[in-house]
């Protein structure tokens, strides 16, 4: 019988905040499948070169190792816009996504053009010196105390928060091809129209009422929903069927 590899799982966090997102969910699927979870928190060090995404991208595919397994690209937030271009670094060893309360890629247009008006107006007025403040001071101060109540994981995530560059959110997104299959899980109601999106494609999609930061604050419910979109997903040892 032929014994399928198990998939790699390469866990990108928001550039927006850190990589302690995605640690817990990874140490819980670390028996299951190999895993990988890339920092993004020195890139914006370089925040007036052009060109981040694929600065972003490069960050993601370094540390992934080159030893066969077919690869799952697994998004949080703001990280489902990299994942095509992550893609292309990886080639062919990507076989799936899965977007975990993420925005969906918009190749050819910016990140501010896909929030409210008013948000754009609020984050252009807090920049200063083409840098805006870490994303927890984007907010009132009790938004964060309400989705992280314990204080030293609250502490530990403030604590990775870079500061973004204007560059990057008024960048265009490139052009690149998604990766089929695809998975989403939703977890808060701000992301019930891009759920409704992915269920349009025919993508396998799962809603749970948590919160936006559930892979830090339910990481085990948050791992057995990402097991179980890997394991609907089928991801076999071929070539990718996206691209």
């Amino acid at each position: 019988m032929e014994v399928t590899a198990r998939p790699l799982l390469v866990f990108v966090h928001s550039p927006l905040v850190g990589p302690s997102t995605w640690t817990a969910v990874a140490e819980r699927l670390g028996s299951r499948y190999p895993v990988v979870t890339p920092s993004l928190t020195g890139v914006f060090a370089k925040s007036g070169d052009p060109g981040l995404y694929h600065a972003l991208a490069d960050a993601v595919a370094l540390p992934v190792p080159d030893t066969g397994e077919p690869v799952v690209l697994v998004a949080h937030s703001g990280a489902g816009t990299l994942l095509p271009v992550v893609a292309e670094r990886l080639g062919d060893r990507v076989r799936a996504a899965v977007y975990v309360d993420a925005l969906l890629p918009h190749p050819g247009s910016r990140w501010l053009d896909t929030v409210p008006q008013e948000l754009r107006d609020h984050l252009l007025g807090l920049a200063h010196n083409g840098l805006l403040p870490p994303w927890n001071e984007w907010f009132p101060p009790e938004a964060l105390v309400e989705l992280l109540p314990e204080p030293g994981l609250r502490e530990k995530f403030v604590a990775e928060l870079p500061r973004v560059p204007v560059t990057y959110l008024a960048e265009p997104a490139p052009s690149a091809a998604e990766v089929n299959p695809a998975a989403y899980l939703r977890l808060s109601e701000g992301y019930d129209e891009v759920a409704d999106e992915a269920e349009s494609r025919g993508w396998w999609v799962r809603r749970r009422q948590y919160d936006h930061l559930a892979p830090l604050t339910r990481p085990g419910d948050v791992a057995a929903l990402v097991d179980a979109a890997v394991t609907a997903l089928d991801v076999g040892t071929g070539p990718s069927s996206a691209r």
